[in-house]
């Protein structure tokens, strides 16, 4: 599915967007993880609050697959039982949403990036990292981003396996970025030279997305 066959006129985009363009919980302050573990203009919850773009792929896991391309040694196209097959590492990290809400202490279970990058021998000329969900969806970072220690591509949340609406069967967690960075229903990651902006990073929200110095928007 391409980028313009989103739906462009849901409520959530049309409010994000509305705030990206008025600077919306912007509080002007900021603080590192070691002064305050909240980053600025953050709330916390208990819950785990559930957007998305209105829609919500249903890929069985029996049929899941995450093609892993680019400037690899070696592209991989993985299904469930492969990347059960990688070396399972588990994490507890706090997330942090655009939407200023924030959840302390979320297990996960799945493969870390180091593992991943080992596995298909990304090269030295890759410099960014594009991501594609199978609604559609885009986002991008830096590789020095997705190859943080607690990045993973998970399948289970808090013992269970990771739920439709949080982006099951597979998605991506980059818990020092704001959740957007963190695709749901994960689809197809490319190793790049050149950057190329996603669906919120073209509509005015921040390229890099630091919660710590609030990158919300551009």
């Amino acid at each position: 599915m391409a980028d313009s066959d989103l739906p462009e006129d849901s409520k959530l985009t049309r409010t994000k967007s509305k705030w990206a363009e008025l600077g919306k919980f912007l509080t002007g302050r900021q603080s590192r993880p070691e002064d305050d573990r909240l980053p600025p203009g953050q709330h916390l919850v208990k819950n785990w609050p559930v957007l998305d773009l209105g829609q919500t792929p249903n890929v069985p896991k029996e049929v899941w697959r995450l093609d892993i391309a680019g400037l690899v040694d070696k592209p991989q196209t993985w299904d469930f039982k492969g990347l059960l097959g990688m070396p399972q590492s588990h994490r507890v990290t706090d997330i942090h949403c655009v939407t200023t809400w924030s959840r302390y202490d979320n297990r996960w279970d799945g493969v870390t990036t180091h593992d991943l990058m080992d596995a298909v021998g990304v090269k030295d000329t890759a410099r960014r990292v594009l991501f594609t969900s199978n609604d559609g969806y885009t986002t991008n970072m830096a590789i020095e981003d997705f190859a943080n220690p607690d990045v993973m591509v998970v399948h289970s949340w808090e013992g269970e396996p990771l739920t439709l609406e949080h982006g099951g069967p597979v998605r991506l967690v980059v818990p020092h970025l704001y959740f957007w960075k963190s695709p749901k229903w994960l689809r197809r990651i490319e190793f790049v030279e050149a950057d190329k902006r996603g669906f919120w990073e073209v509509r005015g929200y921040h390229n890099h997305a630091d919660p710590w110095t609030e990158e919300r928007y551009s």
